[in-house]
């Protein structure tokens, strides 16, 4: 899991609940898809991007993914 956390306010509830739908933005020149199309890879990848406010203040994204079986092979030197 990766998390990202800031020091700020936090997220107001409406801004929190909508985040991550396409086209939501807060910023005046923000397109809103940032997030959409993370949160759409991730799920693509078996994961989830979540956000949340922080008790202390501030926001908190986090990335699960998944672990990958990993197959080790190895050389046969002739």
């Amino acid at each position: 899991m990766l998390e990202v956390e800031d020091g700020g306010r936090g997220l107001p509830s409406e801004a929190l609940r909508q985040a991550g739908q396409p086209f939501f933005t807060t910023k005046p020149e923000g397109l809103g898809l940032g997030l959409s199309i993370s949160g759409a890879i991730a799920d693509q990848h078996g994961g989830e991007l979540r956000l949340s406010n922080l008790a202390t203040g501030g926001a908190l994204a986090q990335l699960r993914l998944p672990l990958a079986a990993v197959t080790l092979t190895t050389s046969k030197q002739v």
